[in-house]
């Protein structure tokens, strides 16, 4: 993965955290600039449209979760990659910045070679060649090469990991996938996330098609059963 041309941008209202990870991306190879708060986070992102955006979620003016849902509004970033950095270890901050958009989310104190190690993995992720095969089952339509799914020929606007999720299970009809075959698939082995995630967007698909197509087989995983 070559990280040159690859725009990011971090925003956290502490200077040094600021400072030490634009370092180690720089250093790797990456286009970063900074923000010093939600609101400086908002006007940078819409006039650099970074490729990927760095957001702590506890920063003054608008924190991170709110940030978050205001550009995941707007068509120029629903597939901008956003991780959150978050001081909270409850599990329901995480679940709610993954139901709000986030692509991954890292805990402080942070680890610089963690953090870079994630970003490298998202961008890897995303930059993969998809399959071309076009799956079309009853009036539900999913084509890999334009990321792009329709229920009875209306386009449903997914975001990148709840398309491959659902172009994973729909692959393969009735095939119940375990949990940790979803993960390795959809978010990579450099990824760490927790099952929960998978619920989350699990979830957020079966909300956008409005088409009962993905059935939980309880403590084993899903299948795709339209």
């Amino acid at each position: 993965m070559d990280p040159k041309g690859k725009k990011i941008l971090i925003a956290d209202d502490e200077p040094d955290i600021l400072e030490i990870i634009q370092y180690n991306l720089q250093k790797e190879g990456y286009d970063v600039a900074t923000a010093k708060d939600g609101d400086d986070a908002l006007v940078k992102a819409k006039a650099n449209q970074p490729d990927l955006i760095v957001l702590d979620i506890m920063m003054p003016k608008k924190n991170g979760v709110e940030v978050c849902e205001i550009l995941r509004s707007q068509p120029n970033f629903k597939d901008t990659l956003i991780i959150f950095l978050t001081a909270l270890n409850d599990e329901s901050s995480h679940i709610k910045g993954l139901e709000t958009g986030a692509d991954d989310y890292v805990s402080k104190p942070i680890s610089p070679k963690v953090l870079v190690s994630r970003v490298n993995a998202l961008f890897r992720r995303v930059n993969k060649e998809p399959e071309d095969k076009v799956i079309r089952i009853d009036n539900l339509e999913i084509d890999p090469v334009k990321f792009e799914a329709k229920v009875g020929g209306k386009p449903v606007v997914l975001a990148k990991k709840e398309f491959e999720l659902l172009y994973l299970l729909a692959s393969r009809p009735g095939r119940v996938f375990l949990r940790n075959e979803i993960l390795n698939h959809v978010w990579g082995n450099d990824v760490i996330v927790g099952d929960r995630t998978i619920d989350v967007h699990i979830r957020k698909v079966r909300q956008k098609l409005g088409v009962d197509c993905i059935t939980t087989v309880k403590g084993v995983g899903y299948k795709f059963d339209l």
